[in-house]
């Protein structure tokens, strides 16, 4: 009965928080992306020393998990 409710209010969502969540997604995906281009793309355009080039694109891909926990934790919470 619980879970068939729970299902019930994720499908209620209104148009502009299904927008957001789709929104929260694309930024994700975007950092993670640009995070794994910083660290593997050898001919990044910038000139960064290897080492900070790294770090940054961990810090994004850090920061892109950070994002969507707190998407989900949004969209998912009881």
């Amino acid at each position: 009965m619980i879970n068939k409710q729970q299902t019930n209010n994720y499908r209620q969502k209104s148009p502009s928080k299904r927008f957001l969540s789709i929104l929260g997604l694309c930024m994700f995906a975007f950092y993670f992306i640009l995070g794994l281009l910083i660290i593997f793309w050898k001919g990044f355009p910038l000139q960064i020393d290897p080492t900070y080039r790294t770090l940054f694109g961990v810090l994004l891909i850090v920061y892109s998990f950070m994002r969507f926990a707190r998407l989900w934790q949004n969209n998912f919470r009881n």
